[in-house]
């Protein structure tokens, strides 16, 4: 049985992040969506948030049988305890593959036994960003064929209470 993670910050989930679950789904038994919590980046939800919106999010697309958990530290380190062969991570662009190419180095000179696996996002998704996303609805522009109906609401309530 072959069990993958998908880890993100998903500040929030886009439609984007939905398509790489989607399909991360297809080639692994098991997959868990890992919400983290990094410290660096100044996030819009709580972690707790962002955890359920991924919920509320997979849910309204029709996913189902996808564990969503939180994480805190070291990505490689939570993969090991969390007993998964892959990690999976989606591209967009040059500058993603660059970034994700060091780290998935960095993960296998410190845990051999997970593999990093890239899935290259549709092209319709290729300058989707979390941060794009909030951008643009910050203005009052429609973001509905980016991202699913919740995140859609809530982006609308969190940026009308700032």
């Amino acid at each position: 049985m072959t069990k993958a993670l998908y880890p993100g910050s998903f500040d929030p989930i886009t439609n984007g992040h939905l398509a790489i679950i989607k399909r991360a789904q297809k080639l692994f038994d098991q997959l868990i969506v890992a919400v983290v919590h990094n410290p660096n980046k100044d996030m819009l939800f709580t972690l707790e948030e962002r955890q359920a919106l991924v919920n509320d999010a997979m849910q309204e697309v029709g996913l189902e049988g996808i564990e969503v958990v939180t994480y805190n530290g070291l990505l490689v380190e939570f993969a090991r305890d969390m007993n998964v062969d892959a990690i999976v991570r989606g591209l967009r662009v040059n500058s993603d593959f660059d970034y994700e190419f060091q780290m998935a180095l960095m993960n296998r000179d410190m845990a051999p036994e997970i593999e990093s696996v890239f899935l290259m996002t549709s092209g319709r998704y290729v300058f989707l960003s979390s941060s794009i996303v909030k951008e643009v609805k910050g203005y009052g522009e429609k973001i509905s064929h980016l991202v699913p109906k919740v995140v859609d609401e809530a982006l609308s309530e969190r940026l009308q209470s700032k």
